[in-house]
Formats: structure tokens, C-alpha cells, sequence
């Protein structure tokens, strides 16, 4: 990957994320050419990664063999539109919510597409991305966007693009989830009497824990939960509250809420 020439259409978040990602395993900075239409960020990102970044679209990215398309839902066609004669020939990875592959595809005349979703702890290495690929991706194209990807944490690949509407409910959005929690839990924590930096201390550091006991257990989440929650005792107690107010059956109904808003993106923003 040291050789691979890589644009970035959009420099926020999940480019920064994935730059960091690059250089930190060794790709050159002057292998990387962004396009932002915001000062700020294009300065930012020289100032962080020494990586060239433009205002606008130019041949400067048609040496590229990847572009990875980060821009809002709603900027996309516009930016590809203005990019596509210019990346001719490139592998086009795209980080952007909600537009489906079919649109991307048309947009830039080309069917070497791969729709992804991440998640926002791709920021500090911790990610997990879904990956779609369309049928003219070669074999050395996948390789090449699991090493991308692979920077920024774990991957995996869904044999139906429709299913990336249910990975943007459940891990796209899911760090929101637990935030909520965690917030949850603080609230609720200096209510029962601690400062609310120990009770959020106590909830961040509970969350992460057990999420990691969760990933190097064999067991399921749901062997591990019985396992604390002895009969009569506290952890029973919350249990039991939580399924008497029918939270999981709630739970379900906010997910199928994120994923049929990521179904009218893409029927919004893909035409």
C-alpha cells in the first residue's frame, strides 16, 4: 500500500480518520490529495497530516488508483459530478451514508464501486465498517480496501446492499446508543447520591469493560448477562424493571426507525 495514490472527495471526520490511519501504517503524505471546499478543514488537514488538499476538483487527482468519496448525502452527486472526469480509471470507495451503490455507480460511470459503513470510533482505531462491493470490483480491489479500511479498525463484507441499511441502524448510529446510555446512567447515578464525574467515570468505564469481555468471550451476551444476574439479587432487580417496561421491543422500534431513515436517504439524495 506504500505505492497507492489515494484521493479523498470531502476531508471531515472519516477522512481525517482514515488519513491518520494511512500515514500511520506508512503511506506517504504526498500520496494523499484531498478536495475540500472548506478552508478550515483543508488547513487543518496540511497542518495535521502534510497531505495537499484543494479547494475544488482537478487532474491532480487523476493519478489516484482509490478515491474514497466522505461528503454529506446530499453533496454527493453534485461532487461527483464535477470529479468524475478527472478520476477515470480509479477504484471509488465510498463513506458516505445513505447513497447506494446503483446511484454512485451512474453518477461516475464506473461499476468498480464500494459503499461501506463505518461508525465513529474509526477515529481512534476501534471502528467497524460493512463493506459492499458492486459486481466489476476485482479480487485486488478488495484487498486493497480491506488494507484501507483495516487502518481504522475491524471490517466485514454483506452480500446484499440492502443490508447496509440495517448495519447503518445498528453500528452506524450505534455509538449514539451508547452515549445515551452511558448519559443515562451518569444522570441517574448523581441522583442516587455520587458526584456526577464518578458516576460517569463508573458508566464509561462499565461500557467498555464489559464490551470487552463480550469480544473475547465465546459465550453469547446473553449467557454473560445471566451469569451476574442471580435471582433475587440487584442486577435481577434493574433486569427485571427494564423488562417490564418492554425496553428491548422499544429498542428494536428506534433501530427499525434508523434504518428505514437510511432507506430515504438513499431514496432522497439517489437520483
Amino acid at each position: 500500500m506504500h505505492n497507492q495514490r489515494i484521493a479523498f472527495i470531502g476531508g471531515g471526520n472519516m477522512a481525517s480518520a482514515i488519513i491518520g490511519g494511512l500515514i500511520g501504517q506508512g503511506l506517504p503524505a504526498d500520496h494523499i490529495e484531498v478536495v475540500e471546499p472548506s478552508a478550515g478543514a483543508r488547513q487543518r488537514l496540511v497542518q495535521q497530516y502534510g497531505v495537499s488538499a484543494r479547494e475544488a476538483a482537478s487532474d491532480a487527482i487523476g493519478s489516484a488508483e482509490l478515491v474514497v468519496w466522505a461528503v454529506k448525502p446530499q453533496s454527493f452527486r453534485e461532487a461527483a459530478e464535477q470529479s468524475r472526469f478527472h478520476s477515470k480509471g480509479a477504484l471509488h470507495l465510498s463513506v458516505a451514508a445513505g447513497i447506494r451503490s446503483e446511484s454512485i455507480a451512474r453518477w461516475l460511470n464506473t461499476e468498480r464501486v464500494v459503499r461501506t459503513m463505518p461508525n465513529t470510533p474509526a477515529l481512534i482505531g476501534r471502528g467497524i465498517t460493512a463493506l459492499y462491493a458492486r459486481t466489476g470490483v476485482l479480487d485486488t480491489d478488495r484487498a486493497l480496501v480491506e488494507r484501507v479500511i483495516g487502518t481504522t479498525g475491524e471490517w466485514l463484507w454483506v452480500s446484499e446492499e440492502s443490508q447496509l441499511d440495517a448495519v447503518t441502524a445498528l453500528s452506524g448510529s450505534g455509538p449514539a446508543y451508547v452515549f445515551y446510555f452511558i448519559e443515562a446512567m451518569t444522570e441517574a447515578g448523581a441522583a442516587m447520591g455520587l458526584s456526577r464525574d464518578h458516576a460517569q467515570r463508573l458508566a464509561i468505564s462499565t461500557f467498555g469493560g464489559a464490551a470487552e469481555l463480550a469480544s473475547r468471550s465465546d459465550e453469547p451476551p446473553e449467557t454473560l448477562r445471566q451469569r451476574v444476574t442471580s435471582k433475587g439479587g440487584t442486577t435481577h432487580a434493574a433486569i427485571t424493571s427494564l423488562d417490564n417496561d418492554d425496553v428491548k421491543a422499544r429498542f428494536a422500534r428506534a433501530l427499525n426507525a434508523a434504518r428505514q431513515r437510511a432507506k430515504e436517504l438513499g431514496d432522497e439524495f439517489g437520483g
